[in-house]
């Protein structure tokens, strides 16, 4: 860009969009790298991944902006009001004419600024009641597999495992992972859930407990231990875990989520398994406290039963009696079976005597008698049989005179249904109204027969063929209809009953 005097009318115009993008390269060939240190403010999480946000000071302030693929590398999440150290290139936003810088990398701004970020945090996930002390859960007291998430390399897992081997050999999977840097916190929480994801009964053993343990260091050393994302993947878990991260003095997030807390990893080894040999000396000294007490028992229960013996009469003394009662009833048997053999015997003397041929020749003689006389009878129907054939022969001439018979009887019966067909309609007394007439019943439904029957103001019913109307009764003995609202409904009168239409047989 040439330098042209104030006054010189021949300079060429630049566009907006010209001065704007020039500015921007100017800014970014000059100042393509710059290491700013401020306060953060105005944190935006934007949906699509981007951080949008403000570095100040006590007297200025500069926009900043996280693309999406540089989020998950920076050192801390941003927060407002958490003092950091960031590393980008100054550039432009053209279409708002204001400079910002973008961000490449992030990073506390010291041991205070990481602290007052942790407590925000720790506050957080209190409040959320991941601390709780009622979701912890027991650890087992004899565990059969420990699973320990730690560095395959170092002095931790070679003293986890050596613990462990002494105190309660079980079986141990390690899951490898770096328990230091950026990469850490992932790395752990992978391992967590891929613990949590093995199935019982599989060909991986499923652990009963689960360590996460790592040496001591500076807070920047353990600092992939609060993070919040780790946090909730150990709260989120089901089996049972123990932090060992650092040393006693050393405090990190997870040690608050985690079901125990360990102030070293060969501590958290001596939580997680009991020791064998007291396990031995406890079950000998149950064991033999429990011969003890069997004994002392027996003991008592024999003394016991000595001191109740002595009370007791002698055994001779107890069967004694039974022994007489026994003697008499064995005395008094012979003779009672020989008056019963002698009773049944003459009862049976007496039945015999009853049981003579006289009795069986009689019996006989009159069903031979009664024989006879059957026979005879049979002859005599045999005799008898032409007349019987001379009745069957006169039969169909009684069949049809009595027909006959039958037949006039019903003729006359129908006659007569008939003449009282037409007496029941002559006493009809709804038989006038086909003729025009009407009925006129009282209010009691009977029928007024005369003038006389009706008084001035009483209300009727009038029946007719087609209907029936109400009326009411005045003074000149005529009708006046009644109004709406006053008449009663008249009451229901007994249907004359219809003769049946069919009188059956009458023979």
């Amino acid at each position: 860009m040439t330098d042209l005097a104030p006054n010189d009318s021949n300079a060429p115009p630049y566009s907006v969009s010209e001065l704007a993008f020039a500015l921007k390269r100017t800014l970014e060939d000059r100042y393509g790298f710059v290491r700013l240190r401020g306060e953060l403010s105005k944190v935006t999480h934007h949906s699509n991944g981007h951080v949008y946000l403000t570095i100040k000071d006590d007297k200025s302030a500069i926009d900043g902006v996280v693309w999406k693929g540089n989020v998950r590398g920076l050192g801390v999440r941003p927060e407002h009001g958490l003092e950091v150290i960031v590393t980008g290139k100054i550039t432009t936003y053209p279409a708002g004419s204001r400079y910002q810088i973008v961000i490449d990398s992030m990073e506390a701004a010291g041991v205070g600024a990481l602290l007052a970020q942790l407590e925000r945090l720790k506050a957080k996930l209190a409040a959320e009641g991941l601390f709780a002390p009622e979701r912890k859960r027991p650890l087992p007291s004899m565990p059969a597999v420990v699973g320990v998430i730690t560095s395959p390399t170092g002095a931790v897992i070679r003293d986890i495992l050596h613990r462990i081997r002494d105190r309660w050999p079980c079986q141990v999977l390690v899951w490898p992972c770096v328990v230091q840097g950026d990469q850490a916190a992932a790395q752990v929480s992978a391992a967590i859930r891929g613990f949590n994801a093995i199935q019982p009964g599989g060909p991986v053993p499923r652990p009963d407990i689960l360590i996460v343990a790592r040496g001591g260091g500076s807070v920047e050393d353990l600092w992939a231990f609060n993070d919040e994302s780790l946090a909730r993947t150990v709260a989120e878990g089901t089996i049972p875990l123990i932090s060992a991260v650092g040393h006693e003095t050393d405090t990190t997030l997870i040690d608050f989520v985690s079901d125990r807390r360990a102030p070293t990893p060969t501590a958290a080894a001596e939580m997680a398994t009991p020791v064998l040999a007291e396990l031995r000396a406890l079950i000998s000294d149950f064991d033999r406290r429990l011969n003890r007490c069997g004994a002392r028992g027996i003991e008592e229960r024999r003394t016991r039963l000595l001191g109740a013996a002595r009370g007791l009469p002698r055994p001779n003394d107890l069967l004694a009696l039974a022994q007489q009662r026994f003697d008499i009833a064995s005395g008094r048997l012979d003779a009672a079976l020989h008056r019963n053999t002698t009773v049944h015997a003459q009862d049976l003397l007496k039945t015999t005597a009853r049981l003579t041929p006289d009795v069986l020749a009689r019996q006989r003689t009159i069903k031979a008698e009664r024989l006879a006389d059957l026979a005879r009878r049979l002859d005599a129907c045999g005799t008898r049989a032409p007349e019987r054939a001379a009745a069957h022969a006169r039969l169909p001439a009684l069949w049809d005179r009595l027909r006959t018979a039958g037949e006039r009887r019903l003729v006359r019966a129908q006659d007569q249904l008939a003449g009282l067909e037409k007496l029941r309609q002559s006493l009809n007394p709804e038989r006038p109204l086909e003729l025009g007439f009407a009925l006129v019943r009282k209010g009691d439904g009977t029928l007024a027969r005369s003038a006389a029957d009706l008084v001035s103001g009483e209300r009727v019913n009038l029946k007719f063929k087609s209907g029936d109307r109400d009326a009411v009764i005045d003074g000149e003995g005529g009708f006046v209809p009644p109004s709406p609202a006053s008449a009663p409904a008249p009451k229901p009168r007994p249907k004359p009953v219809a003769p049946p239409a069919d009188q059956g047989d009458l023979f």
